[in-house]
């Protein structure tokens, strides 16, 4: 054996103890990381339920015409921020303007006939009172010539009184009787005279109305002429123009909320066992590497999104390829001005939801069960 071999022996027999002790150590740092791993995992890991299904999301409204017409006004810009009640388009409201001075005119037409058939009615009780009046007169008279009549009658059957004068009397007695019958029939002819016109008076109140319904209305129309942000926010897709004709429903732009923003999770089926409303989540957005956002779970939506869907499947139906569905989570999103200026809807994001907050109800689901689900 030369030199140089036997100083390779040695050096293999110093260094093979050392290479033991580094493999040994790297196991036990191994082993150490996967015992580590496997309690974070059952303690937390398993609880931490994370998906990419995730977008911002805001309950945008739609501004449609109500009426028809030519738009003399656009006053908003693409994109650009609006307060809540801002002007953004206005239709020409010419037509509408005077549909509301006709409805004026008619309202004042129906309150002259109105007030001339009060007067009317007035003048008809006067009269009911003067025939009153008159049959009350008639009644007397009749009373009296039935007192002469009944006076006279002995005084001639006994011959003290010529047979003409109770004649004269009786005639003036069923003359009386006649005038009595004729102012009867006066009083109830002008009694129904004021009935007809007190109903004539409800019939022109029913016009006053109808004619203010009709003002009423026209004056909405004046209003709705002037389209106006019901929310605030930002334009979006604006399709209108100024003196373009648009038709009643007709969409003409979108408000989108700056401020009020959440996330919409589709979580798998898998993953929703233990998520409840409340417990924190924590996002991350493809638009903001390296920013982390905190949130919480508001609702989870009762039903997957292939129930609600235009054509929802139908399993039944020929042959069967189980597929794990996913349901929506709404996820409230702390953000700040800076960064909601920049989260806009439909941008993707990651979430992660901590569901330890409800680690207890599986085992109470399943001892719910063995007792028999009662």
């Amino acid at each position: 054996m030369t030199e140089s071999e036997s100083a390779v022996g040695e050096g293999r027999k110093a260094v093979s103890p050392l290479v033991r002790r580094i493999g040994l150590l790297v196991m036990l740092i191994a082993l150490a990381v996967g015992v580590s791993y496997y309690l974070h995992y059952r303690s937390t890991g398993r609880y931490l339920q994370e998906t990419n299904d995730a977008t911002i999301q805001a309950d945008q409204v739609a501004i449609a015409a109500k009426l028809g017409g030519y738009v003399r006004l656009v006053a908003v810009a693409d994109n650009q921020s609006v307060a809540a009640g801002a002007l953004l388009a206005e239709i020409d409201p010419v037509d509408i303007q005077t549909k509301l001075a006709a409805a004026d005119a008619g309202i004042a037409s129906a309150l002259a006939a109105q007030n001339a058939s009060r007067a009317s009615r007035a003048e008809a009780e006067a009269g009911i009172a003067q025939a009153r009046a008159a049959l009350q007169a008639a009644e007397a008279g009749l009373a009296l010539a039935a007192r002469e009549v009944a006076r006279y009658r002995p005084l001639v059957a006994a011959g003290a009184e010529p047979a003409e004068h109770l004649s004269q009397l009786t005639a003036n007695r069923d003359k009386a009787v006649a005038d009595a019958a004729a102012a009867r029939a006066a009083l109830v002819q002008t009694q129904r005279r004021v009935e007809s016109i007190s109903a004539d008076t409800l019939r022109l109140g029913a016009q006053v109305g109808a004619a203010q319904v009709g003002r009423l209305a026209a004056a909405n129309d004046l209003a709705a002429t002037r389209l106006t942000a019901p929310i605030a926010g930002r334009v979006a897709n604006r399709t209108v123009r100024s003196g373009q004709f648009v038709q009643p429903g007709m969409r003409l732009m979108t408000i989108v909320p700056s401020q009020d923003i959440y996330v919409l999770a589709n979580f798998k089926e898998t993953q929703l066992g233990l998520m409840r409303p409340g417990q924190p989540a924590t996002i991350r957005a493809d638009a903001l590497p390296g920013v982390t956002f905190t949130g919480s779970v508001e609702s989870v939506t009762p039903g997957t999104g292939a129930n609600f869907s235009m054509i929802p499947p139908q399993n039944a139906t020929g042959n069967f390829t189980k597929i794990v569905q996913r349901v929506p989570v709404r996820i409230r999103i702390l953000a700040g001005p800076a960064a909601r200026r920049v989260l806009v809807p439909g941008l993707s994001l990651n979430v992660e939801v901590d569901t330890r907050a409800a680690k207890g109800e599986l085992d109470a689901i399943r001892s719910e069960q063995e007792r028999g689900g009662k």
